[in-house]
Parts: structure tokens; sequence; C-alpha cells
């Protein structure tokens, strides 16, 4: 069976060029499709089992949330001491380590072992997407070298052909090439942003809200909302230089965005008011340029962190650095006030999906516009015309991110599925964390819902940690066809706790690890779930490539 897609992708920024010896069909062990920090982490457990891989990736950069879309790690509280796996681990050293080396950093901050060379509220590791970047290919430069792994860049997928329950081979096409590229492997893993494997190989799938009688989940709607889906961002990246003007033309729709205010909103999107993501109050914000946290730890179970808007995802502070180094601090823009409600990036036809896109490239432009021309100072004035859109550090159209950061996609039907009665601390009466017998890793995150496109408010709930089953990676019917991003066996509900940056690189070394050792026992995914001799020599080795299945017996969950 050969199926074609349902929408088009995402706008790209430049990509490097395809390496000019790229065959018209390749053959591999295993495929991952898609660039991102899932689609990484599969890649290198499935090379360091010794498997030959493709890895194909839409954009120019490869990680996804962390660099094309720009957004700073989202983690738990426990980060630095336990809860996300060893190559997870690496990356995040890779990072500090990066700017210990080739960054002016002043002698107190190169020699703190928990850098955060942003100091931004949202995370201990607050960092410039481009250093992502580097940190991730040096991390695939090795297995590139030897020959073992072949990156197409810029790809997407436009065809499968299915045999049976297997997928036989995926085709890309090369863009800006005018070229297409036929990969079959034994292996294919779908680690793209919306799941687009997935109507392209006939694989069983849900979009937006299930019902409450499909999933027993509490906060589920009496009926089923396939299109009601969480807000897309396009972010962006600005400094601020006092005395100079670096304000835009406003976008022709500025007034539209000016005054667009949805129902539960309490002011006008473009603002510093909304509501709290955790208790829905309508709350005022405030943005102080060069705002210092003082000695405040980032921890979001104690402080979320958004208050200041100027240091809540900063990802470069200049008091990190000798005296003189950088004018300003850097800042990641993804707040409550860009999140796009007026459409869905899946399952719609092509020209509305660029629509989308575009539309809400506007709405962030506008929010800066809104920000150089209009924002409340301290000192009773408006607008801040030193901030500096920048578009060097993001090289996306418009001056904004590479990609739109997503948080909910396709997800596959699998074997098993995590509901909201398995996460809320509120329904299981207790906060410890939830348990599965195939479990493949850890994860922890609020069930954090952004507004959606259906009219919904923010969802959130108090979740306790969880362990990742195998079951959610393994479809119903598809024998070779494996998940690692968003679209896991979640509901709408607890993929807002299963979206943030080390799950998904966690699902993803699963996932790789997964087809892995089915090549070497000649089994299937099915079959190691379901098998307990040979689920637990699965689990032996992610716990020996440093893959945490259980939460320590601690207090304070």
């Amino acid at each position: 069976m050969t199926t074609t897609p349902r929408s088009s992708p995402s706008v790209h920024g430049l990509g490097a060029p395809v390496p000019g010896g790229v065959a018209d069909r390749l053959t591999t062990d295993v495929l991952v499709v898609g660039g991102g920090l899932g689609g990484v982490a599969a890649a290198l457990s499935a090379l360091e089992a010794g498997r030959r891989v493709v890895l194909s990736e839409e954009y120019a950069w490869l990680g996804g949330q962390l660099t094309s879309q720009g957004v700073p790690l989202d983690e738990h509280s426990w980060v630095e001491q336990f809860g996300v796996t060893a190559r997870y681990r690496r990356l995040r050293d890779g990072i500090r380590d990066y700017y210990r080396r080739c960054y002016p950093l002043t002698e107190e901050a190169r020699g703190e072992t928990a850098l955060n060379p942003g100091n931004g509220m949202v995370s201990r590791l607050c960092a410039e997407p481009a250093v992502g970047v580097a940190v991730l290919e040096a991390m695939l430069a090795p297995h590139r070298a030897a020959g073992r792994l072949q990156v197409l860049q810029p790809a997407v997928p436009v065809r499968a052909r299915t045999e049976g329950d297997r997928v036989r081979d995926v085709t890309l096409r090369l863009e800006g090439r005018g070229r297409e590229v036929t990969v079959e492997a034994d292996y294919v893993i779908d680690a793209t942003e919306l799941g687009d494997l997935l109507p392209l190989t006939g694989a069983e799938y849900v979009t937006g809200f299930e019902s409450r009688e499909q999933t027993g989940e509490p906060s589920a709607p009496e009926q089923a909302q396939p299109a009601n889906q969480q807000a897309f961002s396009w972010c962006f990246v600005v400094d601020h230089v006092e005395g100079e003007d670096h304000t835009i033309d406003p976008p022709h729709d500025y007034e539209q965005w000016r005054t667009k205010q949805p129902d539960y909103w309490g002011a006008p999107m473009l603002s510093l008011t909304g509501p709290d993501p955790r208790t829905l109050e309508t709350l005022t914000r405030t943005f102080t340029p060069h705002a210092q946290t003082a000695d405040q730890v980032a921890d979001q179970a104690q402080n979320p962190g958004d208050r200041e808007l100027w240091t809540f995802r900063r990802i470069l502070d200049r008091a990190n650095f000798r005296p003189g180094a950088y004018p300003s601090d850097v800042v990641l823009v993804n707040w409550p006030m860009i999140d796009y409600l007026d459409g869905t990036l899946v399952d719609v036809d092509p020209e509305e999906a660029l629509a989308h896109q575009a539309a809400a490239r506007r709405q962030s432009l506008s929010m800066l516009y809104w920000l150089q021309t209009e924002a409340p100072r301290a000192d009773g004035g408006k607008g801040f015309p030193g901030l500096r859109l920048r578009g060097d550090l993001t090289q996306g159209p418009d001056g904004l991110a590479m990609a739109p950061y997503i948080r909910e996609s396709r997800r596959l039907l699998t074997v098993g599925t995590v509901t909201e009665t398995d996460l809320s601390i509120e329904h299981k009466g207790h906060a410890r964390p939830f348990t599965t017998h195939d479990s493949v890793g850890v994860g922890m995150y609020r069930v954090d819902l952004h507004p959606s496109t259906g009219g919904d408010n923010y969802l959130d709930i108090a979740s306790t940690p969880f362990e990742i089953p195998l079951g959610i990676l393994v479809p119903r019917r598809l024998e070779n066809l494996l998940p690692a991003g968003k679209n896991v066996g979640t509901t709408h509900i607890t993929n807002g706790a299963f979206r943030l940056h080390p799950v998904e690189w966690n699902i993803g070394e699963a996932a790789g690890s997964l087809a892995a050792f089915c090549l070497e026992r000649a089994v299937t995914p099915r079959a190691v779930q379901a098998t307990d001799g040979l689920l637990t020599e699965f689990q032996s080795v992610l716990t020996n490539t440093g893959v945490e299945l259980h939460w320590p017996d601690v207090v304070g969950y």
C-alpha cells in the first residue's frame, strides 16, 4: 500500500546541503524520520548498539524543540541528581562544557558545577539553540565518520510503502534539490513533530481530545474532539540595547492581533495579562529588561518562574560573562501571548496549514511590536524600542525560530495507554510514582495543557512522577513502526506530561534500543512487551546503557 500525506511540511529555514553522493535508494537497519530530540536519541541508541541508521530531518538543525523550535530544556526538580538517562545527561553536560570551552565566562560562573548560562527561571539549564545543535552534532559525529550514520537534511517524508503489517520503505523529498530518496529499513521510527508517518503508513491513530467514554478520564469531554488540539507557538529571541531603536514594521494585521481576546483571557492577548496556568485566575506579569534573579534556583515545583517575563526563559545572562562581553541578556519569548489558537497543523489541507503557520508568525511579530511600542514601563512610559530581534541566533523565517514549537501530535494507537487516572495526584490520593511492569524509563512533569483550538483554557493537573511503559511504543497492528516523540500512546491529557524534553529523549532512546534488540533477537516489539523473559532481557539492556527504569525510593514526591 502506498499513501500520500494529508498535510504539508512546515516552512523551512535554509538547510545544509545533502551530500552529493546520496543514492536514490538506500537500505539500512533503522530509519529514523525526524531529527528532534527523540529522533537523535533513537539514532544514537541504535548506533551504539551496532546498527546502521539513516536519520532524516525537516529543518537545517537537529534537535527539534531544543534547537529549531528554540525552547530551553523543560525538566523536573531532581534533574541534577536523577530521573534522566545517561545519554541525556551527556547532552546536558556537553552544553555546559561548550560554554566553558568557548565563552568568556567569569571565573565564578566557570566553576559552577550546575552552570546555567541563561539563569532562566524555567530550567536549570537555559542555553542558546545553536549550542544545543553543536553538542548534538558532536554526539553523532563518530558515527558519521564510521559510515554507520547517514543524515538526510532537510528532508520530509512524502510516501510510504507497506506490505501486510510491515512498513517496507519510506520516500523522502530532499528539500531544495528536486530529488526524492527511498529508504528501505528493517525498522522505521517516526520521530516527526506531528506524527507524519502515521497517515502515510496507514497506522491507526487519534488526534485531539478523546471522549470520557474512550479513556475514563474525569477531565475529558463527553464527546471526542479530534480537531481540539493544544496551541502551537512561533518563538523568537530578543535582547535589549538601551538608547537604540530596533522597532520593527508591524504586521499588516497588527490591529487584529492587538484586540484579540479569548473569553477566558481577561485582557487582550497582546498584553502582560492573561490566565495563570495553574489557578486560571487573571494574572498580570512584569517585563523588565535586565531584571536579575539574584540567588533564585529554577524549580517549577516551587515557583513557576513566569511572573517576570525577562528572566522566565532567558538563555544568556550577561552577568555570567566577563564585563563588557555582551551588551545585553538574551531572552527566548515563549509566552502565553503567542499561543496560536486559530487552527491546527494536523490533518488539514496543506494550504491551510501553511496559512496557519504564517498567521502564527504574524502573531509573534505583533507581540514583539507591542513590546517595542506599547508595553508599560516602570517609569510610566510605553514601549521598549531597544528590544532587538535576534534572528541571527535562530535563523528562521521573519527573524523568528526556524520551526514552530509543537505541543501536540497525532498519537499512535498502541497496546498500552497512559491516562489521567494513572498520573493525577487528586485521583490517586498520593504523589508516589506511577509504576508499570514494562518500564523503559522515567519522566516527571505536571499535566500542562496550553489553551486549545477548541476554546479551552489551560488544563493543569498536579501529577506524580511516572515510569514510561513499553506498551505505549508498540503499535496495535504494525510490526516494525515505532514512535519516538509526542506520537506515543498517551491521551490528549497525559501528553501534557510526556511532551517535555527529557521524556521525549528517553522515549527515543527506548525506541532505538528496541529496534536494535528486535533485530538482534529476531523478535517483534509486541513479543518483547508481552513475553516476560524478553522484556526482562530488554530492560537489562536499557539499564546497562544508563536508562533509569524506576524512581528512587526517596521522600518528597
